[in-house]
């Protein structure tokens, strides 16, 4: 059910439903922190190569915020909208070049570095999908 709910400036804002996520305010909300979110990547991916480098915040933090663009989009919310899944392989590109050339220097325990690649990929990959899908679905 549709709802149009008057705002004391005499404006209109759109409520589509009861969920904390359906009305035009929590779109906009979501569209600033998805924003947040991209750019945060985009500036570590784009900036200076030891800051993503695996022991490093941002190397931790770049596919934290990929995680979370992904759990975002998968509710299907107004306001989410992913980078184009070409930007999002060139972040995988640039991220797992500095990842590769320096992960050995932390000595990592067997298993890990394949594992943790594995993981980093399908990460890098599954947001490329959903981008992908999303660009699809809106034409």
């Amino acid at each position: 059910m549709a709802v149009r709910m008057a705002t004391e400036w005499g404006g209109v804002v759109g409520t589509w439903g009861a969920g904390n996520f359906d009305s035009d305010t929590a779109a906009d909300h979501l569209s600033e922190l998805v924003g947040r979110l991209v750019a945060e990547v985009g500036e570590a991916v784009g900036g200076d190569p030891g800051g993503i480098e695996p022991d490093e915040y941002d190397g931790v933090a770049v596919p934290c915020n990929l995680e979370l663009l992904l759990l975002l989009h998968s509710r299907g919310w107004v306001g989410v909208t992913l980078p184009a899944p070409e930007v999002v392989r060139g972040w995988r590109d640039a991220y797992m070049a500095v990842w590769e050339r320096t992960i050995d220097g932390l000595e990592p325990v067997e298993g890990f570095k394949d594992e943790r690649r594995a993981v980093l990929v399908g990460t890098f990959d599954r947001l490329a999908e959903a981008a992908a899908g999303q660009r699809e679905s809106t034409g």
